[in-house]
């Protein structure tokens, strides 16, 4: 990157904000072309059930793609002066267009589930293709795939190991993870886009902190990509916040995946960007079971409201007892023991029927506080999240030692 980042970061600020006003102006006045095309949903959290326009993602990342094109020629305008370039940074340039060609290919893959309403392992399949642009990048720009051990482990392995395709294996999953890890923690008004911004945010203040370092050019790289990611969810944000006005889609989760997967792979610090994600794995795993159909794992995993209260009550999930699996009987049998999720045995008159509630974060904070209120419920949600970057730091800064010399 250009010896002087500060006037290519001043311009992207500057079109970002630009990007702010623009998401904030587009969303309502695409509404009625959305209605039009039948792209829209119900609240289910809300007595009355007017339409809401669906897959709003696609404008915010519409607009993300935009200023990036525009920014394209900048951190290379030193080129543009014969005297002051020795060579063209080619590799940088690639990098750059491979970027913004995953996110790009993967805001229409997420464009095409909202429209198309595909099943769940063509989710997990969309990622993957999307991602082969990025790691064809990683492959011709560094090819490094040998990392430091940590010191646990350094008697049985060494001090390095080269992990050889598996890394790109690693690399490949974290794209995957990234996009479905926001896409299954959502189902309230404001999570998906306030759960971004947090970290955004997070990976923004780590960017600043680092640009003193030693990798300098990869957190200026990174800054390029979250600095407007950062400003047109805001937009998104300001629009689905509750009561929510559009909902985001698969889009939004879909671009937000890949961006965050293209500045960990490509910035050099895909493990302290997993770190930001700490309540996207907790929510993961908490979900493993019904992720897997293990337990039984209705469509829609989103509280239920309670009319009488105007508050957000635990979902359930109700099957033939009879039909669960040896390991789908254990698995109750311990998350019941462990009070992580009510477990009703004998619903109904015959005794044949089971409920439990749907393992997500979101469930699992109403049984723990109650129910609640759904913008409460967002907040505290969100709350967590800045909790977990809290946590996140503490770990790259502090705990690290303990693993890493540094």
């Amino acid at each position: 990157m250009a010896a002087a980042p500060a006037v290519p970061l001043l311009i992207n600020l500057g079109g970002s904000l630009l990007g702010f006003a623009a998401t904030l102006a587009l969303i309502p006045a695409f509404k009625d072309r959305f209605l039009a095309a039948r792209l829209f949903g119900e609240d289910l959290n809300k007595a009355s059930r007017r339409p809401v326009p669906e897959a709003q993602g696609v404008i915010s990342g519409a607009v993300f793609l935009i200023i990036l094109f525009c920014f394209i020629p900048v951190p290379f305008l030193r080129c543009f002066v014969e005297e002051q370039c020795a060579a063209f940074p080619h590799d940088e340039f690639v990098e750059l267009i491979g970027s913004l060609l995953a996110i790009c290919c993967m805001i229409f893959l997420g464009f095409a589930d909202d429209v198309l309403n595909l099943r769940w392992r063509h989710k997990l399949l969309l990622p993957t293709m999307a991602s082969l642009p990025l790691l064809m990048v990683y492959f011709t720009n560094f090819g490094n795939t040998t990392i430091v051990v940590p010191k646990p482990f350094r008697l049985l392995l060494g001090m390095h190991l080269d992990l050889g395709i598996l890394y790109y294996v690693y690399m490949g999953m974290l794209a995957v993870f990234c996009t479905n890890a926001i896409n299954i923690l959502a189902g309230i008004n404001g999570i998906e886009a306030g759960q971004s911004l947090v970290i955004a945010a997070s990976i923004i203040v780590f960017n600043m902190v680092e640009l003193n370092g030693d990798y300098r050019d990869d957190h200026i790289f990174s800054l390029y990509f979250m600095i407007p990611f950062f400003f047109t969810t805001l937009g998104l944000f300001y629009h689905n916040w509750y009561p929510s006005r559009v909902f985001v889609g698969d889009t939004f989760c879909y671009f937000a995946g890949m961006t965050f997967a293209v500045v960990g792979i490509l910035g050099h610090f895909s493990k302290t960007m997993l770190l930001f994600f700490i309540p996207q794995v907790l929510n993961f795993i908490y979900s493993l079971p019904q992720l897997f159909h293990v337990i039984p794992c209705p469509r829609h995993r989103l509280p239920r409201l309670n009319p009488s209260t105007g508050k957000l009550e635990m979902s359930y999930s109700k099957f033939k007892t009879k039909s669960l699996s040896a390991l789908g009987t254990n698995i109750l049998k311990a998350v019941k023991f462990l009070h992580i999720v009510d477990v009703r045995s004998g619903t109904d008159e015959d005794g044949e029927y089971t409920e439990c509630n749907n393992m997500t974060l979101i469930n699992l904070v109403i049984k723990l506080i109650g129910p609640t209120h759904e913008r409460n419920l967002t907040l505290l949600l969100l709350l967590i999240q800045v909790l977990g970057s809290t946590i996140a730091f503490s770990i790259r800064y502090q705990l690290v030692r303990l693993f890493y010399d540094v």
